[in-house]
């Protein structure tokens, strides 16, 4: 969805993020009763909180409070790419976690955001991450495992069930959430691959680091080598495969992951598969035949 977010002061000298909706895309208006119907009573300290929110007119604003360092993927693959410390880099995996984990098990109903990226994770001055941008989540009702949907979020954050079938769970987000960890933990965009082929689709490089037992390798190499230690990025790494994984049932919840990342040292886990029917190069692709691009963007 076309939209346009810019900075305000309000009349009590309040500095304040406003997002203008595009009212001619045709989700426009849906997603802006969504996000308020949504995230105006949702509050958590690793949630974008929205102040207000405007209708007259042909404006749709929503106004927000102010993230000084905007959004993460500035931070690993734009003009401040490699700006991080390892422990920044940790505490935002943290309070994203807290924050996803907030949504599917600590609200009254489980909220699934759809679209967990770098892009939709703000930093305050102290690099806190807040989770925005919930346009597109949906409740997903007591006692279902699941919704059918039409696909909407962007590709290669999503799962194969969802791009596939529009199953959609609260596994998708957790999907989403092991993907940004790797760009996270690599410093580049999971889709990135040169033209020459001298890398590989991100996913693709940590399956094979990974099963090779060199997790390590996969740390940015903008980081000082002296901020980490490979135990911390192996534990970091088999967290984000056990995300990744194929199947759905596989993965784990969110407030198990938050346990997992708070345990010291190695946490014993169950090694993390790689299915053979799905090819992890673009997380959409089956039976090596391209389904969807990842290169793009989509939205209901």
């Amino acid at each position: 969805m076309l939209e346009v977010t810019v900075q305000a002061t309000l009349k009590n000298e309040t500095i304040v993020a406003v997002k203008k909706l595009d009212m001619k895309h045709s989700r426009a208006k849906a997603d802006f009763e969504s996000e308020i119907r949504l995230i105006s009573n949702v509050h958590h300290r690793n949630l974008v909180r929205l102040l207000g929110c405007c209708t007259k007119g042909s404006d749709l604003l929503l106004v927000y409070e102010f993230m000084e360092n905007k959004s993460l993927d500035i931070f690993l693959y734009d003009q401040n790419r490699g700006s991080l410390s390892w422990k920044q880099r940790v505490d935002i995996i943290f309070g994203t976690a807290k924050g996803i984990a907030f949504l599917h098990e600590d609200y009254h109903t489980t909220i699934i955001h759809r679209d967990i990226k770098p892009g939709n994770i703000l930093l305050n001055n102290h690099f806190q991450a807040k989770i925005e941008d919930f346009g597109l989540a949906r409740l997903l009702p007591e006692n279902h495992r699941h919704i059918s949907t039409k696909f909407a979020g962007t590709l290669g954050y999503t799962t194969p069930e969802y791009a596939i079938s529009g199953h959609l769970s609260e596994k998708v987000d957790i999907y989403g959430f092991g993907i940004v960890m790797l760009e996270i933990i690599r410093g580049r965009k999971s889709t990135d691959v040169t033209p020459d082929s001298t890398f590989d689709y991100l996913l693709k490089e940590a399956w094979k680091l990974y099963e090779t037992d060199m997790h390590q390798n996969l740390a940015d190499v903008a980081l000082n080598s002296n901020e980490y230690q490979g135990e911390e990025v192996k534990k970091l790494v088999e967290i984000a495969m056990l995300c990744v994984q194929s199947t759905p049932s596989s993965r784990p919840a969110m407030s198990q992951v938050i346990f997992m990342l708070a345990g010291d040292g190695s946490v014993g886990l169950q090694r993390a598969v790689r299915t053979s029917s799905f090819s992890y190069e673009v997380g959409v692709q089956i039976d090596n035949g391209a389904l969807l691009s990842t290169q793009e963007s989509a939205s209901e």
